[in-house]
């Protein structure tokens, strides 16, 4: 074990809010050895039935009164933000005059920006904003990673294992974040979408869903698989299936004549534009216009 993992082994986890990414990085976490289960606690504003539920699956520690609630923020190393949106705010404000300057933000809330968790807290306030995707549930997440200014490297590297637990971990400016939504937050929505529409044309030419249904699924595994194994790029990959005049290039020039790739440029610029709007929004929110 090096000394950073050792670091995270140790340090005392607290997470505020409990709902399925919470859930996906206390999975990783304990089910990998990251983190042991009794030095991670977690709590909500008032769902006692779904705390019960993390700490009979995983072990962990849950603090189910006001009391507990301030005891777990005021000791923990690291607090990860994972209420939603709307509550993020406020639960700020309210510990930011607790907050010790050592103590590690990690948002994994989509638009919470470093700029605005330091100006509900203090200026110099180390955190890690990061946009998770829902594959983390299953370990194979994506995960973007931006770190404040000045943060050290082995508060950097205590994040990059805590996501490293639950799949991969990418460290872009914070700046990109938005393009990180736009390419793996929402990644998997429009690859479900793929899939759904592959299924419904096998079903439409005489297969069964059933039989449609798992072509499609080993397909798609498959493809994702061939370009993480071989390290070639897709659209090498691509053209070594499309033989001249055969039936995948048949199919591919009919995606191109329809415009496939444009509409998946737009549809990821819009994700990517709207991303911002709902940055922007909770910026003004918190902080008053």
């Amino acid at each position: 074990m090096n000394a950073t993992q050792d670091i995270l082994t140790h340090s005392k986890i607290c997470f505020y809010g409990a709902g399925s990414m919470a859930e996906a990085i206390i999975r990783g976490l304990v089910d990998t050895g990251a983190a042991p289960a009794g030095n991670i606690t977690v709590f909500n504003r008032s769902n006692a039935e779904r705390l019960a539920e993390l700490r009979g699956r995983y072990g962990v520690l849950t603090a189910d009164s006001e009391a507990a609630r301030q005891d777990a923020l005021l000791t923990a190393d690291v607090i990860v933000l994972a209420m939603k949106p709307k509550d993020a705010a406020a639960a700020l404000k309210a510990f930011a005059p607790a907050l010790r300057a050592e103590q590690l933000i990690v948002s994994v809330i989509a638009g919470l920006s470093i700029d605005t968790i330091r100006q509900l807290t203090r200026a110099d306030q180390p955190v890690v904003r990061t946009m998770p995707n829902t594959s983390s549930s299953i370990g194979l997440g994506a995960t973007g990673i931006a770190f404040s200014e000045g943060l050290p490297d082995d508060a950097q590297r205590l994040a990059l294992d805590m996501f490293g637990a639950v799949g991969i971990a990418q460290v872009v400016e914070e700046r990109l974040m938005d393009a990180v939504n736009a390419v793996s937050g929402s990644g998997p929505a429009y690859i479900y979408y793929v899939m759904e529409a592959m299924i419904a044309a096998g079903v439409a030419q005489g297969l069964t869903p059933e039989a449609a249904r798992e072509l499609t699924v080993q397909t798609v595994r498959g493809a994702a698989d061939m370009v993480r194994i071989t390290g070639e790029q897709p659209a090498e990959l691509r053209r070594k299936v499309t033989s001249p005049n055969g039936t995948t290039q048949a199919a591919i020039e009919t995606l191109q004549r329809l415009g496939v790739d444009e509409a998946f440029s737009a549809a990821m610029d819009r994700c990517a534009a709207r991303a911002g709007e709902l940055g922007r929004a909770i910026a003004e929110e918190a902080l008053g216009g």
